[in-house]
Parts: C-alpha cells; sequence; structure tokens
C-alpha cells in the first residue's frame, strides 16, 4: 500500500495559476498510475488527470484539457497539477490517486489508493 500527501493547495484570484504536488511513500511509485481528482460542495467528484507510469498515457478531464498539466518525477515519487488559467468552477479539494498497473482509469472507484487532498479556492 502506497501513502499520498499532497500539498501547495491555496487562494488565488480568477486567472491566476497554481502548481499542487503529490508525494507518495518509497516503495514502488513507479509502478503506479496516478491521477488527480477534484470534488467540491454539492457537486459529485469529477476526474481531473491522470498519467500512466512511465510519464506517459496522459488524459485529461474535459473541463481542465489546455489549462492543467500533469507531470511526474519518479525519482522524487512526486505527481504535479501544473493549473493554469484558473475560475472560480475550479474551487475544490483536489486529491491525488494511485493504481498498480498501466491500464487507463479516469473514475475515482478505479484507484484504491488516495491522499488527504489540498484545498484550492479561487476568488472572483
Amino acid at each position: 500500500q502506497v501513502q499520498l500527501v499532497e500539498s501547495g493547495g491555496g487562494l488565488v484570484q480568477a486567472g491566476g495559476a497554481l502548481r499542487i504536488s503529490c508525494a507518495a511513500s518509497e516503495g514502488s511509485f513507479s509502478a503506479y498510475r496516478m491521477g488527480w481528482f477534484r470534488h467540491a460542495p454539492g457537486k459529485e467528484r469529477e476526474f481531473v488527470a491522470t498519467i500512466n507510469p512511465a510519464g506517459s498515457g496522459i488524459v485529461y478531464g474535459n473541463s481542465v484539457k489546455g489549462r492543467f498539466t500533469i507531470s511526474r518525477d519518479n525519482a522524487k515519487n512526486t505527481v504535479f497539477l501544473q493549473m493554469n488559467g484558473l475560475q472560480p468552477d475550479d474551487t475544490a479539494m483536489y486529491s491525488c490517486a494511485a493504481r498498480l498497473g498501466w491500464t487507463l482509469y479516469t473514475y475515482g472507484a478505479d484507484y484504491p489508493y488516495w491522499g488527504q487532498g489540498t484545498q484550492v479556492t479561487v476568488s472572483s
């Protein structure tokens, strides 16, 4: 079982940018597909992005395409989410998730391991 800890969230104005990180415990980070999800009050959990163990096989949710970029550094056991052009609708708790293997997953239920989340708030 891998342990995940997110960081980097905060309060930004509309149009701003933020990079959040997810640090994984040592073990087999390079064997996990990683994902980012977000959950805002009153809404269902939403898929944001996913990346395979080699840093390819990248897929984004429709609402963030062209604005967000997912990446990973296996030497640092860390996955990142660069968020540009932030809007109030992006306000949510952002969580990272992990699942062993290379298969593409875009649903939260497909990821067995989760971090505690980091809050991103975008003001207008």
